[in-house]
């Protein structure tokens, strides 16, 4: 959703001292010592996914962007990352026919080449590929649909780039059948931003009445978190059919409006913030290789994680997996 702009490379980052929790000395010009970001990603995502999985084996794993990581060396003519792709069930991508340079907008056809060969490789692991297209016109929308059917992945056609709404137009590959598992999804709603619904119930009610094979929502509305017999209900199709219900998690930016926040971070670095995200404010990027983030995330009893799968989501959707670009450069 929070996508990475050239932006971020020149603005400041907020400076940090002493060992951090790689035992990596923080003396180098950088401030972070000689890391492999891609990697100290993968590691990450791959924590959280034995983690997960070790509660509920059944547990869905969908990092969204940083399509690099699934070769070792980040080149789509590189060696797959076995162990990365062992502990993923799909991968989402945002942009890839539409929107990359404007909404509603053909992405380039040597960026959408690019990002396929990356998706490929994913796909034919036996991974499912979810895409997310941001366009508004109908013919757009018909296409995207189209031609991402075409490639072997099920996607989404966003009119809002705020993912606020439930598109108007029908859904692509309608069935009333029971989704038990990501790779029997031919569709999904993405609508992780409740703000234009009145409440939690409207909220409710709106997806339940709808026959998508899954939804990908947040975990909370107001800051009031979705109950297990609320996430039941909203796994029921209109048509009779179950479907999945994936929560979104963004680990690679901090968001100052989750519980997590601690108001003292305003005024005080607690060691892995850095430079806030200027496209969207309030989001700012963390040292993800950092134990405390990380305990934050999935580590401790009361992680972000346990909550999710507390309230009885079917797997996660990982944001700002691409967020090792911004420390590269």
């Amino acid at each position: 959703m929070k996508k990475l702009t050239l932006l971020l490379f020149v603005f400041a980052i907020v400076s940090c001292s002493g060992d951090d929790d790689n035992g990596n000395s923080g003396t180098d010009p950088d401030g972070y010592g000689s890391l492999d970001y891609k990697n100290e990603m993968r590691n990450f995502v791959i924590g959280i996914s034995q983690k997960a999985k070790a509660a509920n084996s059944n547990f869905i794993i969908i990092p969204q962007n940083g399509i690099e990581l699934v070769t070792i060396n980040g080149e789509d003519d590189g060696m797959p990352a076995t162990a990365y792709l062992g502990a993923i069930d799909g991968n989402g991508q945002e942009d890839l026919f539409y929107g990359y340079d404007n909404d509603n907008q053909a992405t380039h056809a040597e960026d959408t080449g690019y990002l396929k060969k990356l998706l490929d490789i994913s796909k034919n692991a036996g991974k499912t590929i979810l895409v997310t297209d941001y366009c508004s016109s109908q013919d757009k929308i018909s296409s995207s649909f189209q031609v991402n059917q075409a490639s072997g992945y099920i996607s989404y056609a966003a009119t809002e780039r705020d993912l606020n709404v439930i598109p108007q137009y029908g859904i692509y590959n309608e069935n009333a059948g029971n989704i038990t598992s990501l790779s029997h999804a031919k569709n999904f709603l993405y609508l992780i931003n409740p703000d234009k619904f009145a409440s939690k119930a409207d909220f409710i009610n709106a997806v339940t009445a709808t026959n998508y094979d899954a939804v990908i929502m947040d975990l909370y509305v107001e800051n009031e978190v979705f109950t297990a017999a609320e996430i039941n209900q909203i796994r029921q199709k209109a048509n009779g059919g179950k479907r999945l219900v994936i929560c979104y998690m963004s680990i690679g930016e901090a968001e100052n409006y989750r519980y997590y926040w601690n108001s003292s971070w305003d005024n005080s670095n607690p060691g892995f913030l850095e430079a806030e995200n200027p496209d969207w404010p309030g989001n700012y990027k963390v040292q993800y290789w950092n134990e405390n983030w990380q305990d934050i995330i999935y580590k401790n009893p009361d992680s972000y994680l346990s909550k999710i799968q507390g309230a009885g989501f079917d797997g996660v959707y990982l944001d700002i997996i691409d967020a090792f670009e911004y420390f590269e450069n």
